[in-house]
């Protein structure tokens, strides 16, 4: 008889057909309204640490428009070196309206998968040209 018992009330597990992350889900928007968010591949052409700031990181980002834009992101946390960040392909949200974070302008938002201790980037199965529409 097997005794060793392993507490696993600690640990998450996926199970196939079980609810999603998110037990409350925010309410449903109508197509009309998404159609409106402009979401695009861009790429991360350089990346600064925001000075006197523990979770941001100043992206320069490539969205295909001819300017590189400036964005502001609080994903500093989970990058031991920013640097690695450099020429990856992301989907951003270009058409947000401007915030200025610690003075610096942000001109969209970086869209990753973040659940407490958990982050990941999400990233094109091959490469795309920079401005690519995320439909």
């Amino acid at each position: 008889m097997d005794t060793e018992h392993k507490d696993t009330s600690a640990e998450e597990t996926v199970v196939e057909g079980a609810p999603a992350a998110e037990a409350s889900l925010p309410p449903l928007i109508s197509y009309d309204d998404f159609a409106k968010l402009d979401i695009r591949i861009g790429t991360i052409t350089a990346v600064s640490v925001v000075e006197d700031a523990d979770k941001l990181l100043k992206l320069t980002v490539d969205l295909g428009e001819g300017e590189q834009r400036q964005i502001v992101s609080g994903i500093r946390e989970f990058f031991s070196d920013p640097n690695e960040l450099v020429g990856k392909q992301c989907p951003f949200l270009a058409n947000l309206e401007p915030r200025t974070i610690r003075g610096l302008e942000s001109q969209g938002m970086i869209l990753a998968i973040g659940r407490g201790d958990t982050f990941a980037l999400l990233e094109p199965s091959l490469p795309v040209l920079s401005g690519t529409k995320v439909n």
